[in-house]
Protein backbone atom coordinates (compact mmCIF):
# COMPACT_ATOMS: atom_id res chain seq x y z
CA UNK A 1 0.00 0.00 0.00
CA UNK A 2 1.24 3.44 -0.83
CA UNK A 3 1.87 5.61 2.16
CA UNK A 4 -0.14 8.73 2.81
CA UNK A 5 3.02 10.83 2.57
CA UNK A 6 3.95 9.25 -0.74
CA UNK A 7 0.55 10.02 -2.21
CA UNK A 8 0.84 13.63 -1.03
CA UNK A 9 4.31 13.96 -2.56
CA UNK A 10 3.09 12.47 -5.83
CA UNK A 11 0.20 14.89 -5.94
CA UNK A 12 2.50 17.88 -5.32
CA UNK A 13 4.96 16.61 -7.91
CA UNK A 14 2.19 16.24 -10.47
CA UNK A 15 0.94 19.77 -9.82
CA UNK A 16 4.48 21.15 -10.09
CA UNK A 17 5.14 19.42 -13.40
CA UNK A 18 1.79 20.62 -14.73
CA UNK A 19 2.76 24.21 -13.94
CA UNK A 20 6.01 23.79 -15.85
CA UNK A 21 4.05 22.93 -19.00
CA UNK A 22 5.93 23.54 -22.26
CA UNK A 23 8.64 25.60 -20.59
CA UNK A 24 10.71 22.56 -19.51
CA UNK A 25 10.90 20.71 -22.86
CA UNK A 26 11.42 23.97 -24.80
CA UNK A 27 14.15 24.99 -22.37
CA UNK A 28 15.87 21.64 -22.92
CA UNK A 29 15.61 22.13 -26.68
CA UNK A 30 17.07 25.64 -26.43
CA UNK A 31 19.96 24.46 -24.26
CA UNK A 32 20.92 21.76 -26.75
CA UNK A 33 20.73 24.18 -29.69
CA UNK A 34 22.83 26.78 -27.86
CA UNK A 35 25.40 24.17 -26.87
CA UNK A 36 25.61 22.90 -30.46
CA UNK A 37 26.11 26.41 -31.85
CA UNK A 38 28.71 27.34 -29.24
CA UNK A 39 30.64 24.09 -29.73
CA UNK A 40 31.03 24.80 -33.46
CA UNK A 41 30.89 22.66 -36.56
CA UNK A 42 33.35 20.13 -35.24
CA UNK A 43 30.92 18.95 -32.55
CA UNK A 44 27.62 17.20 -33.23
CA UNK A 45 25.31 17.76 -30.22
CA UNK A 46 21.85 17.89 -31.79
CA UNK A 47 21.00 14.26 -30.84
CA UNK A 48 20.47 15.70 -27.33
CA UNK A 49 17.23 17.22 -28.62
CA UNK A 50 15.68 13.80 -28.03
CA UNK A 51 15.28 14.89 -24.38
CA UNK A 52 12.65 17.48 -25.34
CA UNK A 53 9.77 15.10 -26.28
CA UNK A 54 10.65 12.85 -23.36
CA UNK A 55 10.28 15.78 -20.95
CA UNK A 56 7.08 16.91 -22.67
CA UNK A 57 5.56 13.48 -22.03
CA UNK A 58 5.55 14.14 -18.26
CA UNK A 59 4.57 17.82 -18.29
CA UNK A 60 1.96 18.35 -21.06
CA UNK A 61 -0.75 16.44 -22.91
CA UNK A 62 -0.10 14.31 -25.98
CA UNK A 63 -1.05 17.07 -28.43
CA UNK A 64 1.63 19.37 -27.07
CA UNK A 65 4.09 16.49 -26.85
CA UNK A 66 3.56 15.90 -30.56
CA UNK A 67 4.11 19.62 -31.19
CA UNK A 68 7.40 19.55 -29.27
CA UNK A 69 8.46 16.46 -31.24
CA UNK A 70 7.78 18.20 -34.56
CA UNK A 71 9.65 21.32 -33.45
CA UNK A 72 12.58 19.21 -32.32
CA UNK A 73 12.68 17.36 -35.63
CA UNK A 74 12.59 20.64 -37.54
CA UNK A 75 15.42 22.07 -35.46
CA UNK A 76 17.58 19.02 -36.12
CA UNK A 77 16.91 19.34 -39.85
CA UNK A 78 17.79 23.04 -39.75
CA UNK A 79 21.06 22.39 -37.91
CA UNK A 80 22.11 19.48 -40.10
CA UNK A 81 23.83 21.71 -42.73
CA UNK A 82 25.59 23.71 -40.01
CA UNK A 83 26.95 20.54 -38.43
CA UNK A 84 28.01 19.22 -41.83
CA UNK A 85 25.84 16.13 -41.70
CA UNK A 86 24.27 16.74 -45.13
CA UNK A 87 27.65 16.99 -46.80
CA UNK A 88 28.92 13.59 -45.74
CA UNK A 89 28.99 10.83 -48.33
CA UNK A 90 27.43 8.39 -45.89
CA UNK A 91 24.07 9.57 -44.55
CA UNK A 92 23.71 6.65 -42.12
CA UNK A 93 24.48 8.92 -39.18
CA UNK A 94 21.70 11.34 -40.09
CA UNK A 95 19.19 8.60 -40.87
CA UNK A 96 20.03 6.75 -37.66
CA UNK A 97 19.59 9.91 -35.64
CA UNK A 98 16.23 10.72 -37.23
CA UNK A 99 15.03 7.14 -36.83
CA UNK A 100 15.92 7.08 -33.15
CA UNK A 101 14.33 10.49 -32.66
CA UNK A 102 11.08 9.39 -34.33
CA UNK A 103 10.91 6.27 -32.18
CA UNK A 104 11.47 8.23 -28.97
CA UNK A 105 8.97 10.90 -30.05
CA UNK A 106 6.29 8.32 -30.86
CA UNK A 107 6.85 6.61 -27.54
CA UNK A 108 6.72 9.97 -25.72
CA UNK A 109 3.41 10.87 -27.36
CA UNK A 110 2.02 7.48 -26.31
CA UNK A 111 3.24 7.94 -22.72
CA UNK A 112 1.66 11.40 -22.58
CA UNK A 113 -1.63 9.97 -23.88
CA UNK A 114 -1.60 7.14 -21.32
CA UNK A 115 -0.76 9.54 -18.50
CA UNK A 116 -3.53 11.92 -19.52
CA UNK A 117 -6.07 9.09 -19.82
CA UNK A 118 -5.04 7.63 -16.47
CA UNK A 119 -5.27 11.03 -14.78
CA UNK A 120 -8.80 11.52 -16.09
CA UNK A 121 -9.83 8.06 -14.91
CA UNK A 122 -8.27 8.64 -11.48
CA UNK A 123 -10.04 11.98 -11.16
CA UNK A 124 -13.36 10.37 -12.06
CA UNK A 125 -12.87 7.55 -9.55
CA UNK A 126 -11.78 9.97 -6.83
CA UNK A 127 -14.79 12.20 -7.51
CA UNK A 128 -17.19 9.27 -7.28
CA UNK A 129 -15.48 8.06 -4.09
CA UNK A 130 -15.69 11.52 -2.55
CA UNK A 131 -19.38 11.81 -3.45
CA UNK A 132 -20.01 8.35 -2.01
CA UNK A 133 -18.22 9.26 1.20
CA UNK A 134 -20.29 12.41 1.64
CA UNK A 135 -23.50 10.53 0.84
CA UNK A 136 -22.67 7.71 3.25
CA UNK A 137 -20.98 9.58 6.11
CA UNK A 138 -22.68 12.99 5.98
CA UNK A 139 -19.64 14.82 7.45
CA UNK A 140 -20.94 16.95 10.34
CA UNK A 141 -20.70 20.72 10.57
CA UNK A 142 -18.20 22.18 13.08
CA UNK A 143 -21.14 22.78 15.41
CA UNK A 144 -23.97 20.28 15.93
CA UNK A 145 -26.53 21.38 18.45
CA UNK A 146 -24.80 21.90 21.79
CA UNK A 147 -21.45 20.38 20.81
CA UNK A 148 -18.47 21.19 18.61
CA UNK A 149 -17.18 18.45 16.32
CA UNK A 150 -14.04 17.74 14.29
CA UNK A 151 -13.35 14.55 12.36
CA UNK A 152 -10.53 13.03 10.34
CA UNK A 153 -11.46 10.06 8.16
CA UNK A 154 -8.83 8.23 6.11
CA UNK A 155 -9.38 5.06 4.10
CA UNK A 156 -6.47 2.65 3.89
CA UNK A 157 -7.39 1.83 0.28
CA UNK A 158 -5.73 4.15 -2.24
CA UNK A 159 -8.21 6.64 -3.73
CA UNK A 160 -11.15 4.79 -2.15
CA UNK A 161 -11.90 7.43 0.52
CA UNK A 162 -14.50 5.13 2.07
CA UNK A 163 -14.09 1.87 3.90
CA UNK A 164 -15.35 -0.11 6.86
CA UNK A 165 -15.01 2.61 9.51
CA UNK A 166 -18.05 4.77 10.17
CA UNK A 167 -19.24 7.72 12.23
CA UNK A 168 -22.24 10.01 12.56
CA UNK A 169 -23.18 13.00 14.72
CA UNK A 170 -26.83 14.11 14.75
CA UNK A 171 -28.88 16.75 16.49
CA UNK A 172 -32.14 15.08 17.54
CA UNK A 173 -35.12 15.92 19.78
CA UNK A 174 -33.40 13.80 22.44
CA UNK A 175 -30.10 15.70 22.32
CA UNK A 176 -27.02 15.31 20.17
CA UNK A 177 -26.30 11.67 19.44
CA UNK A 178 -23.08 10.30 18.02
CA UNK A 179 -21.91 6.95 16.72
CA UNK A 180 -18.49 5.62 15.79
CA UNK A 181 -17.93 2.09 14.55
CA UNK A 182 -15.68 -0.32 12.73
CA UNK A 183 -16.80 -3.14 10.46
CA UNK A 184 -14.85 -6.37 10.59
CA UNK A 185 -14.03 -6.88 6.97
CA UNK A 186 -12.86 -5.01 3.89
CA UNK A 187 -14.04 -3.98 0.48
CA UNK A 188 -17.59 -3.50 -0.76
CA UNK A 189 -19.05 -5.82 1.87
CA UNK A 190 -17.68 -3.57 4.62
CA UNK A 191 -19.05 -0.47 2.90
CA UNK A 192 -22.47 -2.11 2.61
CA UNK A 193 -22.41 -3.03 6.30
CA UNK A 194 -21.47 0.56 7.15
CA UNK A 195 -24.44 1.79 5.12
CA UNK A 196 -26.79 -0.52 7.05
CA UNK A 197 -25.51 0.70 10.43
CA UNK A 198 -25.57 4.38 9.52
CA UNK A 199 -29.03 4.18 7.96
CA UNK A 200 -30.47 2.42 11.00
CA UNK A 201 -28.79 4.87 13.39
CA UNK A 202 -30.08 7.94 11.56
CA UNK A 203 -33.62 6.64 11.78
CA UNK A 204 -33.50 5.36 15.35
CA UNK A 205 -31.67 8.40 16.72
CA UNK A 206 -34.73 10.57 16.00
CA UNK A 207 -37.39 8.01 16.90
CA UNK A 208 -36.17 6.32 20.07
CA UNK A 209 -36.14 7.94 23.49
CA UNK A 210 -33.25 6.06 25.07
CA UNK A 211 -29.73 5.47 23.81
CA UNK A 212 -30.03 1.76 24.59
CA UNK A 213 -33.15 1.57 22.41
CA UNK A 214 -31.33 3.31 19.59
CA UNK A 215 -28.54 0.77 19.79
CA UNK A 216 -31.02 -2.12 19.98
CA UNK A 217 -32.66 -1.00 16.73
CA UNK A 218 -29.30 -0.69 15.02
CA UNK A 219 -28.32 -4.15 16.23
CA UNK A 220 -31.60 -5.55 14.91
CA UNK A 221 -30.94 -4.02 11.49
CA UNK A 222 -27.45 -5.48 11.44
CA UNK A 223 -28.80 -8.94 12.21
CA UNK A 224 -31.45 -8.55 9.53
CA UNK A 225 -29.44 -7.03 6.67
CA UNK A 226 -25.76 -7.87 7.19
CA UNK A 227 -25.57 -11.38 5.79
CA UNK A 228 -21.85 -11.49 5.07
CA UNK A 229 -21.02 -12.65 8.59
CA UNK A 230 -19.40 -9.33 9.48
CA UNK A 231 -19.83 -7.77 12.89
CA UNK A 232 -19.41 -4.13 13.83
CA UNK A 233 -17.82 -2.69 16.93
CA UNK A 234 -19.60 0.50 17.94
CA UNK A 235 -19.74 3.21 20.55
CA UNK A 236 -22.84 5.37 21.03
CA UNK A 237 -22.81 8.75 22.78
CA UNK A 238 -25.59 11.10 23.82
CA UNK A 239 -25.30 14.74 24.91
CA UNK A 240 -28.63 15.53 26.55
CA UNK A 241 -27.69 16.93 29.97
CA UNK A 242 -25.27 19.71 30.89
CA UNK A 243 -21.68 18.74 31.71
CA UNK A 244 -22.17 15.02 31.11
CA UNK A 245 -22.22 12.51 28.28
CA UNK A 246 -23.98 9.16 28.17
CA UNK A 247 -22.03 6.31 26.55
CA UNK A 248 -22.99 2.84 25.34
CA UNK A 249 -20.36 0.27 24.43
CA UNK A 250 -20.57 -2.48 21.79
CA UNK A 251 -17.05 -3.89 21.73
CA UNK A 252 -15.43 -0.69 20.44
CA UNK A 253 -12.27 1.17 21.42
CA UNK A 254 -12.83 2.92 24.75
CA UNK A 255 -13.17 6.70 24.43
CA UNK A 256 -10.77 9.17 26.03
CA UNK A 257 -11.62 12.36 27.89
CA UNK A 258 -9.02 15.11 27.74
CA UNK A 259 -9.54 17.85 30.30
CA UNK A 260 -8.70 21.50 29.75
CA UNK A 261 -5.34 21.04 31.52
CA UNK A 262 -4.42 17.97 29.45
CA UNK A 263 -5.31 15.20 31.91
CA UNK A 264 -6.39 12.08 30.01
CA UNK A 265 -8.94 9.59 31.32
CA UNK A 266 -9.90 6.33 29.62
CA UNK A 267 -13.67 5.86 29.87
CA UNK A 268 -13.95 2.10 30.19
CA UNK A 269 -17.44 0.59 30.46
CA UNK A 270 -18.34 -1.25 33.64
CA UNK A 271 -19.42 -4.24 31.54
CA UNK A 272 -17.90 -4.41 28.03
CA UNK A 273 -20.31 -5.80 25.46
CA UNK A 274 -20.07 -7.77 22.24
CA UNK A 275 -20.13 -5.99 18.84
CA UNK A 276 -23.26 -5.35 16.82
CA UNK A 277 -24.38 -8.49 15.03
CA UNK A 278 -23.32 -10.79 17.88
CA UNK A 279 -25.82 -9.71 20.53
CA UNK A 280 -27.97 -12.84 20.04
CA UNK A 281 -25.02 -14.92 21.27
CA UNK A 282 -25.20 -13.52 24.82
CA UNK A 283 -28.20 -12.91 27.11
CA UNK A 284 -29.27 -9.44 28.15
CA UNK A 285 -28.32 -6.02 26.80
CA UNK A 286 -25.53 -3.58 27.54
CA UNK A 287 -26.19 -0.75 29.98
CA UNK A 288 -25.29 2.85 29.15
CA UNK A 289 -23.22 4.80 31.65
CA UNK A 290 -22.80 8.51 32.21
CA UNK A 291 -19.54 10.39 32.80
CA UNK A 292 -18.73 14.07 33.40
CA UNK A 293 -17.78 16.20 30.40
CA UNK A 294 -17.24 19.81 31.37
CA UNK A 295 -16.95 22.74 28.97
CA UNK A 296 -13.38 22.73 27.71
CA UNK A 297 -13.09 18.94 27.99
CA UNK A 298 -12.71 17.01 24.75
CA UNK A 299 -14.12 13.55 24.10
CA UNK A 300 -11.76 11.63 21.80
CA UNK A 301 -13.31 8.77 19.83
CA UNK A 302 -11.37 6.64 17.36
CA UNK A 303 -11.30 3.31 15.56
CA UNK A 304 -8.73 0.58 16.08
CA UNK A 305 -6.82 1.79 13.02
CA UNK A 306 -5.46 4.50 15.32
CA UNK A 307 -4.43 2.54 18.40
CA UNK A 308 -3.18 -0.45 16.37
CA UNK A 309 -1.04 1.62 14.00
CA UNK A 310 2.51 0.27 14.13
CA UNK A 311 5.58 2.43 14.59
CA UNK A 312 7.95 2.62 11.63
CA UNK A 313 11.03 2.15 13.82
CA UNK A 314 10.12 -0.27 16.60
CA UNK A 315 6.75 -1.69 15.50
CA UNK A 316 4.98 -0.56 18.67
CA UNK A 317 1.32 0.46 18.70
CA UNK A 318 0.50 4.14 18.64
CA UNK A 319 0.16 5.25 22.31
CA UNK A 320 -2.87 7.49 21.85
CA UNK A 321 -3.67 7.87 25.55
CA UNK A 322 -0.08 8.91 26.31
CA UNK A 323 0.24 11.47 23.52
CA UNK A 324 -3.22 12.91 23.01
CA UNK A 325 -3.23 15.12 26.14
CA UNK A 326 -0.91 17.95 25.02
CA UNK A 327 -2.18 17.67 21.44
CA UNK A 328 -5.81 18.30 22.40
CA UNK A 329 -5.75 20.14 25.75
CA UNK A 330 -7.48 23.52 25.69
CA UNK A 331 -8.68 23.14 22.10
CA UNK A 332 -12.41 23.11 22.75
CA UNK A 333 -12.92 26.02 20.36
CA UNK A 334 -10.34 24.82 17.80
CA UNK A 335 -11.09 21.14 17.36
CA UNK A 336 -10.17 21.14 13.66
CA UNK A 337 -6.62 22.15 14.55
CA UNK A 338 -6.48 19.59 17.35
CA UNK A 339 -7.64 16.68 15.20
CA UNK A 340 -5.02 17.55 12.58
CA UNK A 341 -2.32 17.62 15.27
CA UNK A 342 -3.30 14.15 16.46
CA UNK A 343 -3.43 12.82 12.90
CA UNK A 344 -0.04 14.32 12.02
CA UNK A 345 1.44 12.78 15.17
CA UNK A 346 -0.02 9.41 14.17
CA UNK A 347 1.64 9.67 10.75
CA UNK A 348 4.97 10.57 12.32
CA UNK A 349 4.72 7.48 14.51
CA UNK A 350 3.99 5.19 11.55
CA UNK A 351 6.37 6.85 9.12
CA UNK A 352 3.47 8.02 6.98
CA UNK A 353 2.00 4.55 6.30
CA UNK A 354 -1.44 3.44 7.47
CA UNK A 355 -2.48 -0.19 7.12
CA UNK A 356 -6.09 0.24 8.23
CA UNK A 357 -8.92 2.73 7.97
CA UNK A 358 -8.76 5.54 10.52
CA UNK A 359 -11.42 7.70 12.13
CA UNK A 360 -10.56 10.38 14.67
CA UNK A 361 -13.63 12.09 16.12
CA UNK A 362 -13.28 14.93 18.63
CA UNK A 363 -16.32 16.34 20.45
CA UNK A 364 -16.54 19.09 23.05
CA UNK A 365 -19.54 20.67 24.74
CA UNK A 366 -20.18 24.40 24.66
CA UNK A 367 -20.49 26.64 27.69
CA UNK A 368 -23.93 27.43 29.01
CA UNK A 369 -24.09 30.95 30.48
CA UNK A 370 -26.37 31.73 33.38
CA UNK A 371 -29.77 33.24 32.47
CA UNK A 372 -30.07 37.00 32.75
CA UNK A 373 -33.19 36.61 34.91
CA UNK A 374 -34.23 33.68 37.06
CA UNK A 375 -37.31 33.21 34.89
CA UNK A 376 -35.42 33.37 31.61
CA UNK A 377 -34.43 30.04 29.99
CA UNK A 378 -30.69 29.44 29.67
CA UNK A 379 -29.14 30.34 26.33
CA UNK A 380 -26.63 28.35 24.38
CA UNK A 381 -23.45 30.19 23.64
CA UNK A 382 -21.68 29.29 20.41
Amino acid sequence: MKSVWLRAVQRLESEYLARLGLSLPLLALAVVVAADLIAGRDHYLTPGIVAAPALAAITVNWHKTLLVSVIGGGVQGALAPYDGITTTSDHDVLFGQLYAYCVVSAFSVYIAWRRETGARAFTAVASVAEAAQHALMHPPAPRVGTVRVAVRYVSAADAAQIGGDLYSVLETPHGVRALIGDVRGKGLAAVQSSAVVLGAFREAAFDEGGLDRVAARVDTSVGRHVTSGDFITALFAQFDEPDTVELLHYGHVAPLRVSRDGEVATLEPAEPWVPLGLADMVPGRPEPWRVPLLPGDVLVLCTDGVIEARGAQDGTFYPLSDRVGPLVAGSGHELDTAVERVYDDLLRHTGGTLSDDVVLLLISTMSRPLPMHPQDPPLLRS
